[in-house]
């Protein structure tokens, strides 16, 4: 039997160590299939989608078109311009090899003021994370004495965009591990156990991307860099925060268990349920993503309910597995010692008498300080950000697109598409040259040039060029009057093109945020109703968490612009960061709600909460520590929304971690009493398991 008790941790621990190189060359797949352009994951109802589908017959030969750009301080002499058409014929002989071109290179373009030269490389769509290469090649063939040289328009951007989430194999599972390592070795003050958990969550982590990879292989689910990398920080945040959970629960039985065997016996029944509703929590919430209209957000439901399914069972089966096998060796040099009871910090000790004292001052002073920090939230710019704007850092391509505007029309390269019917399209054409922010409208006559438009089913094909960069807010905006223009002169007309994608993709986020939002909401209520047995509880904390993300949301406005000078962020960003927020949130009050839902049965919810309190605060605040630094690590990545949304969740976790769960609802359960667990109430424990209960000032 002895054996028997050794042989199933061992077990455990085998498989999971034996399966972490199949599923590791699985993953390693993952990156290949990102799809990172916006108009991938549009529905099929938005017009720019209806359009793209229309515009294939016109050209059936797609491209994407590299804006090549010569750039110096006075007139270009003839020489320059020799050697600037030399640079083009070989920069598509390069792009011809890597099997890129789609077409001819244009040939040189000079700017009226004589200062610049432009060349359009067309270029195919198909080459996914490869227009890195293709891109960067480019660049190294193009630079000509005397000038400034760039590979800019829809290609170069779009390789820079790209390219801003190549770290995410490397550099961001760096920053967080690392990041975690960290907080593990100050908060254990063990050299062995913060390698086991951060193990823990490397194995979930394979796991996650294994099974991602297969699904996206399998074309269900759309996986693009975003969502790869915020499933990453997830599920590495995750499977820590449960690891840090179980750990201290084991340590505080093996005080009170000779063998490690039945300390883990009751610190796995003690923690697998929170453990578990904490995990059915994130997972209900962000598959509410499968309501977006966004293809991107679709895809990052799935991946994230992956990442933190697989996140509980390595917490509940590798690791358990682990401890076992080291026993009281895993907390070397500070092994607990059998018989020497646990006590709670004297620094949650306090917080706890502090808020069983006082908790009405407690819980009206720092409400009152997240309602003022809410009151910032309406002003939180959501209007959208731009491709070159989103690149954090040196980008050549936002440098170009910048000396492209200097001297040409800076919609030149990426026209907006309007398919209108064949007898309408002169009105059509002149309600479009009509529009303020238009450069030029011209009808497209194919190959041949000539005068006539080709016609394709009886519609017509006009690209308008826009006097603004086409990835700008502006450009995004002389859309929306376009289409509001066409609407009067020709209803059947559509406008599509880059622009346009842009645009759908800001107006369907927008959409997501009004439907998803509450589904979130009814969710993670039903969710803690069922597992606390109560209707008032779960009002209670969704409603604390709720006002948290709102706090959070009006701190970032007010530091977005006033400090951190951001030109704005997106609708899909604060989604996202709403539905994590509320998520793992609610997974904080979790452990604190069940802990003192345990407390109540034997001393009433007053004194049970701040117990709970008392207890867990330790354990809380490095988990809520972890999770914020984790998503922190996000901010590596050169790109702008994913810095916003590591500030939005860090900072978010942060505020109730040690804010909300520490006073707001221990404050609130106080002053409620045992009427927070109407209309059930918590079940007595049984005399042979006595708790020890921490010193609190009377209450």
């Amino acid at each position: 039997m002895a054996r028997l008790r050794w042989l199933l941790p061992a077990l455990v621990v085998l498989v999971w160590l034996g399966a972490a190189a199949p599923l590791g060359a699985l993953s390693g797949r993952l990156t290949g299939l990102q799809e990172n352009d916006t108009a991938a994951f549009l529905p099929d109802s938005a017009e720019s989608t209806r359009v793209a589908e229309l515009q294939a017959g016109f050209s059936p030969v797609q491209a994407i078109p590299a804006v090549l750009l010569w750039e110096g301080p006075d007139a270009l002499d003839q020489q320059t311009l020799v050697t600037i058409g030399e640079r083009v014929e070989e920069a598509a002989r390069v792009a011809e090899e890597a099997g890129a071109l789609v077409g001819e290179a244009s040939p040189p373009i000079p700017a009226d003021d004589g200062r610049a030269v432009q060349a359009f490389l067309p270029l195919t769509p198909d080459l996914g994370d490869e227009i890195i290469t293709v891109v960067a090649e480019l660049r190294e063939t193009v630079p000509v004495e005397g000038t400034d040289a760039y590979v800019t328009g829809p290609g170069g951007i779009f390789a820079d965009f790209a390219n801003g989430f190549a770290g995410i194999d490397g550099l961001l599972l760096l920053a967080a591990f690392g990041v975690v390592l960290l907080i593990l070795l100050v908060v254990y003050r063990s050299p062995l156990l913060p390698f086991l958990v951060i193990g823990t969550a490397g194995l979930a982590l394979t796991a996650a991307n294994a099974v991602a990879y297969l699904l996206a292989d399998a074309g269900l689910i759309t996986v693009n860099g975003q969502s790869q990398g915020i499933a990453a920080i997830l599920v590495v945040g995750a499977a820590t925060d449960y690891g840090l959970l179980l750990v201290a629960r084991f340590r505080e039985e093996l005080r009170r268990e000779h063998s490690a065997h039945a300390a883990m016996r009751t610190a796995l029944r003690r923690s697998w349920e929170p453990i578990v509703a904490s995990g059915a929590t994130v997972v209900l919430g962000v598959l509410c993503l499968l309501l977006s209209d966004l293809a991107s957000n679709r895809g990052l439901g799935p991946i994230s309910a992956v990442s933190v399914s697989l996140a509980v069972l390595a917490a509940l089966t590798f690791l358990p597995a682990g401890l076992v096998l080291l026993g009281r060796a895993a907390f070397w040099p500070f092994r607990p010692r059998y018989g020497v009871e646990p006590r709670p910090g004297r620094g949650w000790q306090r917080v706890a008498s502090l808020v069983g004292r006082r908790p009405r001052r407690v819980l009206a002073l720092s409400t009152l300080a997240l309602v003022a920090a809410a009151l910032f939230a309406p002003s939180y710019d959501a209007d959208g950000i731009t491709f070159t704007d989103a690149i954090r850092g040196e980008s050549n391509a936002v440098a170009g697109q910048e000396a492209l505007e200097r001297h040409f029309t800076a919609g030149i390269a990426s026209p907006t598409v309007i398919v209108a019917p064949e007898q309408s399209w002169p009105a059509v054409a002149e309600a479009a040259a009509g529009v303020e922010g238009v450069a030029s409208v011209a009808p497209y006559t194919g190959a041949g040039a000539g005068p006539a438009p080709v016609v394709v089913d009886g519609l017509v094909r006009l690209d308008a060029t826009l006097a603004v960069a086409p990835d700008s807010v502006a450009a995004i905006e002389t859309v929306q009057e376009l289409r509001t223009a066409l609407d009067g002169a020709a209803p059947q007309a559509l406008v599509g093109g880059d622009t346009a994608s842009n645009l759908d993709a800001r107006e369907t986020a927008a959409r997501d945020l009004r439907v998803i939002v509450p589904a979130v909401l009814v969710v993670i209520t039903v969710v803690l109703a069922l597992l606390l047995r109560s209707l008032v509880a779960p009002l209670l904390l969704v409603a604390t968490v709720v006002l948290s993300v709102l706090a959070t949301a009006g701190v970032a406005a007010l530091l977005f612009d006033g400090v951190f000078g951001f030109p704005g962020s997106d609708p899909g960003i604060l989604l996202i960061a709403f539905v994590f927020l509320v998520a793992l949130g609610i997974d904080y009050n979790i452990f604190l709600m069940t802990r003192a839902r345990e407390e109540s049965a034997r001393h009433g919810a007053k004194r049970g909460v701040l117990t709970a309190l008392a207890v867990t605060g330790g354990v809380i605040t490095s988990a809520g520590l972890v999770l914020a630094a984790t998503f922190g690590a996000l901010s590596v990545l050169p790109l702008l929304f994913l810095t916003q949304l590591a500030f939005l969740v860090g900072f978010g976790v942060l505020l109730d971690t040690f804010v909300v769960r520490s006073l707001v609802v221990p404050a609130a359960v106080a002053i409620v009493g045992d009427r927070v667990w109407w209309p059930g109430r918590p079940a007595r424990r049984p005399a042979s398991e006595p708790e020890p209960e921490p010193e609190l000032a009377p209450v």
